[in-house]
């Protein structure tokens, strides 16, 4: 029998190797895309065609591999993302789309990996003041099969936002809809310790929050660690002393009508998910005229399916860093 050329061998090797010849990293991405609409709803506009070309130009910056997306429209809408998307080189061919009580905008998750599992969650409800509230956005839950060797939970939320509202304390609100995020992701993390595990999405409030403390759950080993993403401006790599690391540029969101940036949107990562997890490859993209897209701007976290800690830093190093900011 002929000899097969070395190439051929190598090919076929990886192949029987559980196909492990796709490269061992991947990116997933977090960005509220500000009203992506394609029809009006009683509060919104449609996106402008320049807002929405500027959300595909940071989206197609990030090549991401997987994407959560808030304030998305209908599932109109976000197909005409995802085709855009596609026509610029980015193939998601595989998307959810959660609609909760909110009936104008949603949440939503494109990816290049196939879901083995959905459970999105729109029913939920909480007691606020003895009347009965639903979460308003829904979170969206499902299960990601990158290779043969390496799966993933992603949970992608939006809580309610710091504007008031006539009906509670938006404050309450938030805090409430966190209560639950929090249980889901105890659920989780009970019946199976070792799951890699991404909670991610605009979670509408500061680091040292109540909402946030809730979500991350402390430093227990089902407590989530915060990858804290920064601006890629030239910086040094992570300093010794962690205030001065902290400081680097973090924050997500411009509020104009008070003149704040603030860190409103996180990725976080359970223990089992942190050690596959790449500090040198998560940022904040710096886009020159970001705030035509969106008044958020898009995070960006890098894994290795080789679940191995990495050079850039452990997960108590990375917790510790996290702790250090609050």
């Amino acid at each position: 029998m002929a000899a097969f050329p070395m190439r051929m061998i190598v090919l076929l090797g990886g192949l029987l190797l559980g196909g492990r010849l796709a490269a061992d990293t991947f990116r997933i991405a977090e960005y509220n895309i500000e009203n992506y609409l394609d029809e009006p709803t009683t509060t919104r506009i449609v996106k402008p065609e320049a807002a929405k070309a500027k959300v595909r130009e940071g989206i197609l910056a990030l090549k991401p591999d997987v994407i959560a997306l808030e304030e998305m429209g209908g599932t109109n809408a976000l197909l005409e993302l995802q085709t855009s998307l596609k026509a610029g080189g980015l193939d998601l061919p595989y998307w959810e789309h959660v609609i909760g009580n909110d009936p104008e905008v949603h949440v939503a998750v494109l990816s290049k990996f196939p879901f083995t599992a959905r459970r999105p969650h729109t029913n939920e409800s909480f007691l606020l003041a003895g009347k009965r509230f639903r979460i308003a956005r829904g979170f969206a839950e499902v299960d990601i099969k990158v290779n043969e060797g390496y799966s993933f939970t992603l949970i992608a939320a939006h809580l309610k936002s710091q504007r008031t509202v006539p009906e509670a304390d938006e404050a309450d609100l938030r805090s409430e809809e966190a209560k639950i995020l929090h249980s889901i992701i105890e659920a989780r993390l009970t019946a199976n310790p070792g799951l890699n595990l991404v909670v991610l999405g605009d979670l509408n409030d500061r680091p040292d929050s109540e909402p946030i403390r809730t979500i991350i759950g402390g430093r227990s080993k089902k407590g989530l660690v915060d990858t804290r993403p920064t601006e890629r401006n030239g910086d040094d790599p992570p300093h010794s002393d962690r205030r001065i690391s902290s400081r680097k540029i973090a924050w997500t969101h411009y509020y104009a009508k008070e003149d704040v940036y603030s860190r409103l949107d996180y990725i976080l990562l359970s223990h089992a998910m942190a050690r596959s997890w790449d500090p040198a490859g998560t940022y904040i993209l710096t886009l020159p005229n970001w705030g035509v897209g969106s008044d958020h701007r898009p995070l960006v976290a890098t894994f290795r399916t080789s679940n191995e800690a990495h050079a850039g830093g452990s997960v108590k190093d990375a917790q510790q860093s996290s702790n250090s900011t609050r």
